[in-house]
Order: C-alpha cells, then structure tokens, then sequence
C-alpha cells in the first residue's frame, strides 16, 4: 500500500510546464471573416455596465442616445436585434444593429449621425451613468471596441473593452460637478492582409477595434452637423438643463428656496447633436489569430502572482500528502500487524482490563456472513496470555465495524443532492478541459455559460445513475421519487432564486434581467431535456446495477456514539477542514473576482493557471477528507455520510467570508439591489462550489471507509 501512493508534485509540476503554455492560447473563431475595400463593415452595438453597479442596460434603450432610424447599413437595418446563445442572454448582452457607416479603407475625417432631443429626465439619467463611470460595450468584426493604454514604461499597449459614456469635472465658479457626454466618438480600425487565397485576392482582415471619446459643444457647427474645428480645444457638451424658476416658485409658493433639479417636466429639451470619425490603419505587427492579445496583455505582469498561488497551493497539498500517508500507514499496520495472533483476514476483540478506560467492553462480534466461532479456553488464553504483548488495544475506528455503513438520516435527500454534484463535477471539468484548449474564449461571447448549462443539462444521465444506485444502497425502494427529487430539488432551488432575483431586476428595466422567453426555455430545458435524462440514468441505475457492496454487515442495533471532542463536531469540524482548501484557491480566486466584479472591461483568461490550482485545491479536499473521517473515526463516531459532505464542501463558507471582505474593501457597489444582486449571486456560486466539492469529500470518504474496512473481517 505504502509504494502505491504517488506524490502528487512530480505530475502536478508537470502539468503546470505544460498549461502554463496554454494559460493565453485561444481559438479565437471557426473562420476567418475578410473585407474587401469599399466593402461595408456592420457596426453593433450591444449595452452600457460599470463597475460600480451590478445593473446593466441596452444601449438603445438610454433615453439621451440617437435611436436607430432603421435604415440599412451593412446589408442589415438599424435596430435589428441579433442573435444571442444563452450565455449572452444570462449575461445581459442586448446586441443590436447600428446606423454607423463604416466602409473598408476609406476614412471619414467627420460624418454627421443625428441631434437628438432629450428632457429632463434624460439629462438627469445620463448623469447618473456618467456618476456611476458606465462604459459603452460597441462590437465590430466580433471585437468589441476598446480603449487603448500604454503601460508606464511605454512598452507594451494593451486594450481594455468599451468606452466612457461621459465625464466630470469640478467647477470652481459653482462649487458643483458638470457632467459632459461624450458626443462625437473616433473609431480607429486596425487591419491587415488577409491568409491564404483571401489575402491574395485583396481580401483584409480587421485585428484591432480601437474607440476614442471626445465631448464636443453643440455650438460652432457647420451645415453637416459636424464641429467646424474638431482638433480644436472647444468646450463639452454639459448635460444641463437651466431651471425653470417660474414653475418652480409656482410648485414652491411658500419656500423662498427654489431647487436647481427637480423632476418635474416643463416640456424643456436639451438637444445633443452627436458625430463620429472613422480611420483605417494599416498593422502588420498584429496577426488575425492573436488579435485578442491586446485584451489580456494588461494581465501578463500577474504572472509571478500566479505562479506564487501554485507554489503555495503545492505546499499545502504536500503537507497535507505526508499526514495522509502517515494515516494510511498506521492504518496499514494496525490491519495486518494484530491479524497474525488470529486466523487471517479476522479481527479479534478482547475485553480490556478493569481500569484501562471506559470505551467499549471487547466482546465477540458476529463477522458478516459468518457465524460466532468459539475457541476453547486454551487457545483463548494463548491468544491473550499477555497485555504487555498485545499493548495496542482494539478501540476507534475497528469497533464500527457493524454500524460504519448503517444508512444516515435524511438519505433521502443525500442521495439526490450527490447526484446534482456529480453533475457539477462534470460540468466544471469539462469547462476547465474545454477553456484550456481555447476552445471557451472571449470570442465566443457567452459560450461558457452557454456550454456550462449544456453541460449540466446532459450530465443529468449520470446523475441519475449515481443518485439512485446510492439510494438503492441506502435500501431505498421508491425509485421514481428520488427521481424527481435528483432533477428537481437542487435545479429547481437555483431557478427559484434566479427568479426572484429576476423581479428586482426588473423593476429597474435592466438588461441583466432574464426575458421571459428565456425562463421559460430554461424551465423547458429542466424539465424536458434533463428530467427524462435523469429519468434514464436513474432507471438503468436502480434496476440494471447492484447497489455498493459494502464489505461489513450492519448490526441491527445501532452502536452509541461516545462524547465528541468539539472540534470532531459537524459544524466546527467543517469550518477547521473547509479553511484548508481555501488557503490553496484563495490567491487565484482574487483574479477571479477583480474580472467577474472589480474590472469588468477586463477578461479572465489564465485558465492554465485556473486549472492547476483548481486541481491541487481538489486533491487537497481530497486529503482533508481523509485525515477528517479518519479523526473522526477514531472517536468511534459512525455518522460520516453527512460528515464528509459538510467537511468537503466547508471552504465555501470561507470563500463566502471573502466575497464579503472583497466587497467592503475592494467594489465600489452602490445601490440596494447592486447589492443584493452581488450578496445572491456569491452565495449562490458558492452553494454550487459547496457542493461540488461536497461531492468530492463524500466520494473520497466512501472510498477510504470501504478500503479500511474491505481489509478487515470482524470475528
């Protein structure tokens, strides 16, 4: 048993030289789209977010930017939407066609698209987004448009996506902010030769999207509508509207103080004219299949980070790898160094002498499938003709032999919630093998949720398996209930959540808000896709397979359980065990929450590194586990089945504890429901990590009692 153990550091550092090669490689489309000159170039625009808020909106549903004419351009009509898998739906992509004319190869020093009208309502809304630093996510040729930096040394740029709807300023006349729109919008397309037998006929492809913002005022402007000098300096166009103080004072009549703002309409209008520049520039530097490097090249020098989470995950499985050999070891020779005063393969238990403690009496005990052997007087006194040579007595985890498999309370519910887990642990796997061979990317927008529901929705075959052979252990006889409870119970407690969620993004006309058709195809996925494939798995799993055997009989009374030490005890024991994965994951979890939460212009796109932690944070829970339920029975405490659920899945709460760190101390949320939507959506992401690595805890545990146990026999 000792050789069969391989140190897990010789594979671990040789998977991370191979990832890390992969952490930027990507598959950045399935083709290659070119222009040709003169060729039109379709211009889309998709939505406004900002870090500071967990809302998103449609572009053109903002009341102060021009509204799509729906005239053609690009082959398509303004306003048409487009569209979107689901991950785009879930993450509140609203992707529509625009009136930008934009051609291959020919500039447009200015051009004129329209001067639109909005009220008070509209100035006060667009300042509120200018406040809350909202940024305008356009896309064209699939890249969406980016603002363009330089790092301090000056030599790397790199891209971070959208642009600012406005800015402010501090007026020292006023003592107030001024808020500007950005109203005239510079686009700079970057191109070169197109590969093979495309680039040959004259065909380009577009590498580079690059959007720069200016605020211009509505004055000085010739017979186009564009700015008469538009390289000058000239004065923003400010989102004000002066006061009405005649209907003020008659809305006020008894204050001698009249407000600046107020929501009430008097029909005033502020009329934004708005323009954009479009250049082409040529760029061989920058090749069509690295195109998206410029997006990740801000996170190169985080490196040295990443690969500081690997080494310390890497010590902290490596301590934890030395105690679990330790364990099996002792394990290992309390097994097979007592068998040999007995006939082999049999566990004999004596009677401890008077005063030696106040465990168990050692009493024979009825070995599975066996009947009571009796030895005569003789032998049993040669067997036990001396304490001093048998000094290790047979106590802990030997005498739950007869109740170690006994089925837990609630394993009604056991059995579903480890079939959801298998569902999960097949999703993330797959998404982690999928991310690392670039074929989940940026590029394709919304693809991982997308291909991580698809996942989910048809790994319901093997949850059913894995649920109802379990309950079928458990001695379980309604098969078609816990059925339902597999497909239903944890999907359903998600969806449920997801839905009252839902209603207050609602109310504040978000695009992060699910349509209705979508919830409605989503219940439709739960309920005619993976109902029947959990159906399936659960039939072939109750009727076509064996439940686990399990290597000891189970006694028909049930063996009390002696006083616990407090840290052996569920909830403590699973906060203790649950910190040591989280100690492993939590430097590269940093990274994952500044991408999903802090920098949303960024992307998360080091799934090299993602996945080796994930791997070592995997195997540490694994080894956890162990070392738990070994301590555990070793106080000769039989209820490990939820055990080594909770102690599994206890880094959760840890990482629950850091989502809430990270927002005082990091996030910038305003609002009541940006904060509710950040609270919710964590604790639902963690209740999902939970029981993944639940399952993987109850998994390990299973097989390490049955091990121990398989190489025992109670006579």
């Amino acid at each position: 048993m000792q050789g069969g153990l391989p140190h897990p550091l010789c594979t671990l550092l040789a998977l991370s030289s191979v990832i890390s090669l992969i952490n930027a490689f990507y598959i950045p489309g399935f083709s290659i789209k070119s222009y040709v000159d003169s060729e039109a170039i379709p211009l889309q625009v998709n939505k406004v977010y900002s870090d500071r808020s967990q809302l998103q909106y449609a572009y053109y549903d903002l009341p102060f930017v021009c509204p799509p004419t729906g005239k053609k351009h690009a082959g398509y009509a303004s306003g048409r939407s487009i569209s979107l898998n689901l991950g785009e739906v879930l993450r509140g992509d609203r992707i529509m066609t625009s009136d930008y004319d934009i051609v291959m190869g020919q500039d447009q020093e200015c051009q004129y698209l329209c001067s639109h009208k909005t009220d008070r309502q509209g100035v006060k809304r667009a300042r509120e987004l200018i406040e809350e630093g909202y940024v305008a996510e356009w896309i064209v040729d699939n890249l969406p448009g980016a603002t363009s930096f330089v790092t301090v040394d000056r030599t790397h740029k790199y891209y971070a996506a959208g642009f600012k709807m406005g800015y402010k300023e501090f007026s020292p006349s006023t003592g107030k902010q001024k808020y500007y729109i950005n109203n005239h919008i510079t686009l700079v397309i970057r191109h070169r030769q197109a590969p093979g037998r495309a680039g040959r006929s004259g065909g380009k492809v577009i590498v580079g999207f690059e959007v720069y913002t200016k605020s211009i005022e509505a004055a000085h402007r010739d017979s186009t509508g564009c700015p008469q000098d538009l390289h000058s300096d000239m004065d923003g166009m400010e989102m004000y509207i002066a006061p009405n103080n005649t209907n003020l004072a008659s809305k006020y009549p008894s204050s001698s103080y009249l407000p600046e703002e107020d929501d009430f309409d008097d029909g005033s209008t502020l009329t934004i004219p708005y323009s954009y520049s479009v250049y082409f520039r040529e760029d061989e530097s920058i090749d069509w299949a690295k195109r998206w490097d410029l997006y990740f090249n801000n996170q190169e020098d985080s490196n040295v980070i990443h690969w500081l989470a690997i080494i310390n995950s890497l010590v902290i499985c490596s301590l934890l790898t030395v105690i679990v050999v330790m364990v099996i070891n002792k394990t290992y020779r309390q097994v097979h160094s007592k068998d040999t005063s007995g006939d082999e393969g049999k566990l004999l238990l004596k009677r401890r002498k008077p005063g030696n403690g106040t465990k168990s009496p050692r009493l024979r005990e009825k070995a599975p499938g066996g009947l009571l052997e009796q030895k005569g007087e003789a032998e049993r006194d040669d067997d036990f003709s001396s304490d001093d040579e048998f000094v290790e007595d047979i106590t802990g985890w030997k005498l739950l032999h007869g109740d170690i498999f006994r089925a837990p309370q609630y394993a009604g519910y056991l059995s579903p919630l480890i079939g959801s887990g298998m569902q999960l642990v097949f999703m993330a796997t797959g998404l982690l093998i999928l991310s690392c061979f670039g074929i989940l990317n940026p590029s394709f927008r919304g693809g991982f949720v997308s291909v991580g529901v698809g996942l989910f929705v048809f790994a319901g075959i093997i949850s059913g398996y894995f649920s109802s052979r379990l309950y079928k252990t458990f001695g379980g006889m309604n098969w078609r209930k816990n059925t339902l409870l597999t497909a239903l119970l944890f999907p359903g407690l998600l969806f449920t959540t997801m839905f009252i969620l839902n209603l207050f993004v609602w109310a504040q006309a978000s695009s992060t808000a699910l349509p209705f058709g979508t919830l409605v195809g989503l219940i439709a996925l739960m309920l005619l896709i993976q109902l029947p494939l959990v159906y399936v798995g659960s039939w072939y799993g109750f009727h076509q397979s064996q439940p686990y055997e399990h290597p000891t009989k189970t006694n028909s009374v049930a063996r009390p359980i002696p006083e616990q030490a407090w840290y052996t005890q569920s909830i403590y024991a699973a906060f203790i065990a649950g910190f040591v994965p989280f100690a492993v994951v939590f430097i590269e979890l940093l990274f994952v929450f500044r991408s999903l939460w802090q920098d949303k212009s960024g992307y998360y796109y080091v799934f090299g590194f993602l996945s080796i932690v994930s791997l070592v944070g995997i195997l540490t829970v694994v080894e956890v586990t162990i070392v738990a339920t070994y301590i555990m029975l070793c106080q000769e405490n039989h209820r490990w089945w939820w055990q080594s659920v909770f102690i599994g899945g206890g880094s959760a709460f840890w990482i629950f504890c850091y989502c809430i760190v990270f927002y005082w101390t990091k996030l910038h949320i305003r609002g009541f429901v940006s904060g509710l939507l950040f609270f919710s959506y964590s604790f639902l992401a963690c209740t999902v990590y939970g029981l993944l690595t639940g399952t993987v805890g109850f998994l390990t545990a299973y097989a390490f009692v049955r091990r121990i146990y398989g190489a025992i026999k109670a006579d």
